[in-house]
């Protein structure tokens, strides 16, 4: 990496964390508020709103969409410990809760870090619609596809965490042995995103241009989804051990639902367009695990 190519990127990258604190010091001021006339959790939901909001315009003003990109993992942790403080709530559950979010937050943010080249260069699959589609159609998607929907869905996988707080404040303050396997599963799912990018990034560098069929990787095709995916059935899992099964599976339902029929079709649409042989690695290697 040369130096010119350094300094754009530390530079780009303290100009989107300049964006997010705005948009965080917006949602504060948001639910600050909303929290006064409406439900507390409807409040925070508006503010988190307002701070997409903020995002995309900033996207917009760089011309970029991938400003948004740190944001379905930077805004969880974030908002979950803000929550804790408001609440006052900081039970064994709660503090397992917290502490596997902001791992699987952290992890993740670093490997987009790690990837991200700058606010000149935006992912291949904004540049596409942008280049393929009309461009007030673009637009449309940009703000409802490609920046709310992602908001939207993440903090409905998120509505079983603060589910988890509330059962906290009901009395149910002790873990059980189902919280702590939730929470063993949110670290194994970051652990296998860790190693299944690290494992990609060498592979990537070592042999441009082909795909990756090592380590986790040869035994599926996207271990990373798999581990995000798990993530949130996870969180799930943790609020289900203080307040059973109920209407709140439809979180990581939907969430697994997101990578089979619409991120992963995407990704290997492309990939059978630029990586020759993926075909066949394709009828070889499971999905997911």
């Amino acid at each position: 990496m040369n130096r010119h190519f350094s300094v754009k990127r530390s530079l780009s990258i303290a100009i989107i964390a300049a964006v997010y604190a705005v948009a965080a010091w917006a949602g504060f001021l948001v639910f600050g508020w909303a929290a006064a006339s409406m439900a507390e959790l409807w409040a925070l939901l508006l503010a988190d709103v307002v701070a997409t909001v903020i995002t995309w315009f900033f996207g917009l003003v760089f011309r970029n969409v991938s400003v948004y990109d740190p944001y379905w993992s930077v805004a969880p942790p974030v908002m979950f410990t803000a929550w804790a403080v408001y609440k006052d709530c900081f039970t064994l559950p709660v503090v397992l809760l917290l502490i596997a979010v902001w791992y699987w937050g952290i992890r993740l943010t670093g490997n987009w870090a790690y990837t991200f080249k700058g606010l000149d260069h935006e992912d291949w699959r904004y540049t596409r619609y942008r280049e393929t589609q009309s461009p007030l159609v673009f637009h449309l998607i940009n703000f409802f596809g490609l920046n709310m929907m992602p908001t939207l869905l993440v903090f409905a996988c998120m509505l079983p965490g603060f589910g988890l707080f509330d059962a906290s404040e009901a009395g149910a303050a002790s873990a059980n042995w189902l919280t702590w396997l939730g929470f063993i599963v949110c670290l194994s799912s970051a652990t296998i995103q860790l190693v299944a990018d690290t494992q990609i990034h060498r592979f990537r560098n070592a042999h441009p241009g082909q795909y990756c069929n090592v380590g986790l990787w040869k035994h599926g095709r996207h271990p990373n989804y798999f581990g995000e995916v798990q993530m949130w059935w996870g969180v799930w899992l943790m609020y289900a051990s203080l307040r059973g099964i109920d209407w709140l599976i439809l979180a990581p339902v939907a969430m697994t639902a997101l990578f089979l029929f619409i991120s992963i079709p995407m990704m290997e649409r492309r990939q059978l367009e630029r990586k020759p042989g993926y075909a066949e690695y394709r009828k070889q290697t499971r999905m997911l695990i």
